[in-house]
């Protein structure tokens, strides 16, 4: 399993750029919204901690339809079916080596775009809290949908079609706990509480409903 995951931390890496991909991305999309909303940083201060989990969410959203493409391309995927290692097993650290790979980096990057919005210390913390917190639950999401798309030629729209809505729920507790954590008569632990349990939720699920798509994709 762990030379399973440094395997695909490199593929993930490497393919298309990878993180810095991702990263450029989620610049870009927060980068743009001053020009849009205009200059007042009031505005921009409240409206900030939306605008980088959305960017992050659509930045997550770039690699996903490469998380079993390699596998396909090779000819190893028929032998992940076969091995005696549970294939949820290794769904699961494949999604780990991915989100390390695509999503921690954005996490990473949330503070210095956080201040591109104007965003007070107490913001930007709990916006990459958050992000920290609930990024996962997209990359167990996301394998459903590569997996249901891994024997597509040109899936990559169709895997974002499908996990956009899936992921909204992330979205909103997300945005929630992180406005919670600012506006002093709003508990905080609650909606971040409901975002954990999300990602745990998916953890669970997300591995599981990707290992059968997988085997009904082969069959």
């Amino acid at each position: 399993m762990t030379a399973l995951f440094l395997r695909d931390l490199k593929l993930s890496i490497r393919a298309g750029g990878g993180a810095l991909i991702g990263v450029l991305f989620f610049l870009t999309v927060v980068a743009v919204i001053p020009f849009g909303v205009g200059p007042d940083l009031k505005l921009l201060s409240r409206i900030g901690p939306a605008i980088v989990w959305i960017g992050a969410l659509l930045a997550a959203l770039l690699g996903l339809d490469r998380l079993f493409q390699a596998e396909r391309d090779d000819g190893s995927l028929d032998l992940m079916l076969t091995r005696e290692t549970p294939l949820v097993l290794t769904v699961l650290v494949k999604c780990c080596a991915h989100w390390t790979a695509t999503s921690l980096p954005l996490v990473i990057a949330s503070p210095l775009l956080g201040l591109f919005m104007n965003m007070d210390e107490t913001a930007i913390g709990a916006t990459a809290l958050t992000l920290l917190v609930g990024s996962p639950a997209i990359t167990f999401i996301g394998a459903v949908g590569a997996a249901v798309a891994v024997a597509l030629p040109r899936g990559g729209l169709l895997v974002s079609i499908l996990v956009l809505p899936l992921t909204i729920p992330v979205l909103i507790f997300g945005v929630s706990a992180t406005y919670a954590a600012v506006e002093d008569p709003v508990p905080f632990l609650p909606p971040f509480l409901i975002l954990t349990a999300l990602t745990l939720f998916f953890a669970a699920i997300g591995p599981a409903a990707a290992a059968l798509a997988l085997r009904n994709a082969s069959d």
